[in-house]
């Protein structure tokens, strides 16, 4: 993805690009749709004026098949026309959902920065089908047109006053209607936003659920969500309020136009310069006016709320990537040494290390905040102030993110699990022969399975929820396992489960990952036992020492009060 910015008319432009065929058939089976409509008062008149007033009954069933002739046609194109249309706003709300995602799931980052996940999914839902209607709406735009201009052609061959009324009544008409959209579409841009951020509270509060109920924040959660829940109602109807002026101002300017052309219509019958035939088709064609007049009032309400929308799209697809992707790569195989040097960052101040090919390393940081600045760094969701990370001798911001992924795994400590079953989630990242055995019973997920209903094949519901938060542990980290990357960095996997647990789950990584790279980032003394060597990071973030478990034990007590607290 591109760092540029796109405007919101670049993405609306897209959109209908991407899908012009279909736009194009629509629009010329909607023109035809309009064509056959305003034919319809014109042979109508025909009727009247060649066979009702000279009683012809042969040329009134003549006339009369024609007319069936165009009430057949002009089924068929609206049929079609707007399965057209359909498919084609339909086909580029998914491409720009896409879109979305890919960059929201970009390797570089920066899209979820400063937006809650409902915010997002808002975007990429409710926003994403307005520009998608734009689709439609240009169809049904161009459809009209055609229709005011056979209007005005026929009128002008019947009398160039009434058609002169049509041609220059219709363009001071939109003109209007374009200037009465205004309102609506800075109403409906906050709309989105206001239902968006509705949208994003309600999401975080079901995720935090548990929490809530536990410390009793029920009442303050919901007075929470009904001050957001107002607030976007109150934007919705404004929104709404300007919607319906814009076409309330719209039909009435539209009933003038058609009065206009019925009052000349009558005058120049009344004088003797149209027959009677043609004083009906002219009124006709004027109250089939209020039809594509009116389409082109909603047409530039979607216009409106498209580019309100595409606007918002364009910023989430716009927005920097947090890291840029390098050129290099990596050699192969990769032997998985890692080396900070002088890295600076959030609470980290000038660390230095070196991390050995095959190593099982412990990180004790006595600063949360510093653990979690250490792990962004290492898995580039961010790059250091100062200083480099390698992978075996590569600086990482001479990578592309992706490819670092391919090598090295950070498993944070929060991370979630998909809605699927327990095996799904152990295999969602794991090489496609490789077998997940291992990874589960390492993890201690065979005794997860085993007390749910269908074994590994339990649903774990949304995120996990219907499992334990000692089971989600389990399982996140057999996924990590189970990747199997020459490097893998685990955060905290075990604060959920039992000491027994725990110890099982300790002798289980060190045997899994014999060979490779392992960094555990935790104060759990049962995970610290068991790895080669423990690195400490004092409340200033900077390396205070590195030895053994047990020697850091002995001689360090804020090492003690870290892991022993």
């Amino acid at each position: 993805m591109s760092p540029s910015t796109p405007s919101g008319r670049d993405v609306l432009r897209e959109s209908v690009r991407g899908q012009r065929r279909d736009v194009a058939l629509g629009s010329l089976l909607g023109s035809g749709h309009q064509l056959g409509e305003a034919l319809v008062p014109v042979l109508i008149g025909v009727v009247i004026d060649r066979a009702v007033t000279k009683s012809d009954t042969g040329a009134l069933v003549l006339w009369l098949g024609v007319l069936a002739v165009v009430y057949v046609g002009l089924a068929l194109s609206w049929r079609f026309g707007a399965w057209s249309g359909d498919r084609s706003a339909v086909r580029a709300e998914h491409a720009l959902r896409i879109a979305l995602v890919r960059r929201v799931l970009h390797p570089g980052g920066g899209a979820e920065e400063g937006r809650l996940p409902g915010a997002l999914a808002n975007i990429a839902t409710e926003d994403a089908k307005r520009v998608g209607a734009v689709n439609m709406a240009v169809m049904y735009g161009i459809s009209a047109l055609v229709g005011i201009l056979t209007t005005a052609v026929v009128l002008l061959r019947t009398s160039v006053t009434l058609g002169l009324v049509v041609l220059l009544g219709t363009p001071v008409l939109l003109w209007l209607g374009h200037l009465l959209s205004k309102p609506l579409e800075a109403r409906s841009e906050t709309e989105q936003e206001r239902a968006a951020h509705a949208s994003a509270v309600a999401a975080d509060l079901v995720a935090g659920l548990r929490i809530l109920k536990g410390i009793g924040g029920e009442s303050t959660a919901i007075a929470r969500y009904r001050t957001t829940s107002r607030d976007s109602l109150q934007a919705t109807l404004k929104a709404a309020r300007a919607q319906a002026f814009q076409s309330g101002m719209v039909l009435s300017l539209t009933g003038c136009l058609i009065a206009v052309v019925a009052l000349v219509g009558g005058r120049l019958a009344a004088q003797g310069n149209i027959s009677l035939g043609q004083l009906v088709s002219a009124v006709g064609l004027a109250l089939f006016l209020l039809g594509p007049l009116q389409v082109l009032a909603w047409v530039n309400a979607g216009l409106a709320q498209g580019r309100a929308s595409a606007t918002r799209i364009a910023e989430v697809l716009a927005t920097p990537h947090t890291v840029t992707a390098g050129d290099r790569i990596l050699d192969r195989p990769v032997r998985g040494a890692v080396r900070l040097a002088g890295v600076s960052h959030g609470g980290l101040r000038e660390v230095d290390l070196d991390i050995a090919s095959g190593e099982l390393l412990g990180v004790v940081a006595t600063d949360p905040a510093h653990a979690t600045d250490l792990l962004h760094c290492l898995a580039r969701r961010v790059d250091p102030d100062t200083g480099t990370v390698e992978l075996d001798g590569v600086p990482l911001r001479d990578l592309d993110p992706a490819e670092l992924r391919t090598a090295m795994l950070v498993a944070e400590h929060d991370a979630d699990l998909f809605a699927g079953t327990v095996r799904d989630n152990v295999t969602a990242v794991a090489p496609g022969s490789a077998d997940p055995e291992p990874a589960m019973t390492a993890a201690g997920v065979a005794q997860v399975a085993e007390t749910l209903p269908d074994g590994e094949d339990t649903a774990v519901g949304e995120r996990g929820r219907s499992l334990s938060g000692g089971q989600r542990q389990r399982v996140a980290l057999a996924r990590a396992l189970a990747a199997d990357r020459p490097v893998l960095v685990v955060h905290d996997p075990t604060t959920a489960v039992d000491a027994v647990t725990e110890a099982g789950i300790a002798s289980g990584i060190r045997e899994i990952r014999k060979g490779r790279t392992t960094v555990l980032v935790t104060t759990s003394p049962a995970l610290l036992s068991v790895t080669d060597r423990v690195v400490l990071l004092d409340d200033d973030g900077r390396v205070t020492d590195t030895a053994p478990h047990a020697d850091l034990i002995a001689r360090h007590e804020t090492y003690r009060a870290a892991v022993l607290a």
